[in-house]
């Protein structure tokens, strides 16, 4: 694409929002495609995925925007790998179905890989010159771990490290890695709205009294907060009373607050751009968030377990209405921004740092040549 006809001012108070055709336009999505969602890291699976030597799980990297056929495998030596999913032969998937497996085999001609990606061997290529070569060893995508939950990334802009560095610090003395997925609590959602208004509206509490009645009762809004980091940021929700809220060790940076009587609820971390990781007594509630089209957004909602007894109170209860309610009114944006009438709107310096921050971080990566 040319130079953008727009830009994001980098001071609050002088910013208009990302223009309404950002979020309908079918050029402006194919953009993202490569130039933010190609460069950036996305959840894909946890570690349980592929748990003992011999495991081979496939997954597609973001169906419905890059598509692309990966595969979490484990070795003998119990590492970990993530590797194209794609024979170097002809093209045909080579592991369909999650299976622990002495080694990746081609059902098409036959070829079989390790489970680190090294080509094994191929039937009737006697005579074929230069072969085999690196080449035809399965590529290796970069991928990395938080506690058990897995990133993979194509191209990244950045380090993983860079991007959890602030969950490490805030939440890293949390039973992370004893988390368990709770299927009964995970679900997906189709959003009618272009994804970028679904992390606009997580970005910000500003919501929160006019849409959220029953999370209203649980957080404190005048004690709600923002902290904005390279990749990420961070909202923090203090309790309004003193129940289901985290008893938070002396090395916590909001260890101070508790002592003052102010008890943290949730944390509610978002990952550029487009992965929520919210923090509760109870485990973590992601919203990984999928475009499918320029106004289709599906929302793979996944309850990560560690402390039933917490589950159903506070601010990290009744998450399907909270949802459902941050559905309809993404939604009826989705329809208002498409208004011949309406070109950008203007920020709350003091609710709306995170939706800034996001479009700013937008606005870098699709200036990018």
């Amino acid at each position: 694409m040319p130079a953008l006809p727009w830009t994001i001012d980098p001071d609050i108070r002088r910013a208009s929002t990302l223009p309404a055709e950002v979020y309908g336009d079918p050029r402006w999505y194919a953009a993202m495609r490569d130039r933010v969602f190609g460069r950036s890291w996305q959840l894909v699976a946890d570690t349980d995925a592929a748990r003992v030597p011999g495991a081979a799980h496939p997954v597609t990297l973001l169906e419905g925007m890059l598509d692309e056929p990966l595969v979490l495998t484990r070795d003998t030596q119990d590492r970990l790998h993530c590797l194209s999913n794609v024979c170097t032969h002809r093209g045909t998937l080579v592991c369909e179905h999650a299976a622990v497996l002495p080694a990746l085999r081609c059902r098409y001609h036959g070829r079989r890989f390790a489970h680190d990606g090294r080509f094994l061997s191929m039937p009737e290529f006697d005579g074929a010159e230069g072969f085999p070569s690196p080449a035809d060893d399965l590529p290796k995508i970069p991928f990395g771990a938080w506690g058990k939950l897995l990133f993979v990334s194509l191209d990244p802009a950045f380090p993983l490290a860079e991007l959890t560095a602030e969950m490490d610090a805030r939440v890293s003395w949390l039973p992370l890695r004893e988390a368990v997925l709770d299927p009964s609590r995970s679900r997906d959602y189709l959003v009618k709205a272009n994804w970028a208004l679904y992390c606009d509206n997580y970005l910000e509490g500003f919501h929160i009294p006019y849409i959220h009645a029953g999370l209203a009762g649980a957080l404190d809004y005048g004690e709600y907060r923002t902290e904005l980091f390279r990749w990420s940021n961070l909202q923090v929700g203090v309790a309004s009373g003193g129940e289901d809220v985290f008893d938070l060790p002396p090395s916590s940076p909001d260890y101070d607050l508790q002592k003052a009587g102010k008890r943290i609820a949730g944390y509610y971390f978002w990952l550029f751009p487009n992965t929520m990781l919210n923090v509760y007594p109870w485990g973590i509630s992601i919203n990984a968030v999928r475009p499918l089209a320029p106004d289709r957004t599906r929302v793979s909602f996944l309850s990560y377990v560690w402390d039933p007894a917490h589950l159903d109170r506070g601010a990290g209860a009744a998450l399907d209405r909270v949802e459902r309610e941050d559905e309809a009114v993404v939604e009826s944006v989705q329809r208002g921004v498409r208004s011949r009438l309406y070109h950008r709107g203007r920020y709350s310096p003091t609710r709306e740092q995170g939706v800034h921050h996001f479009h700013r971080l937008l606005e870098g990566f699709l200036s990018e040549p």
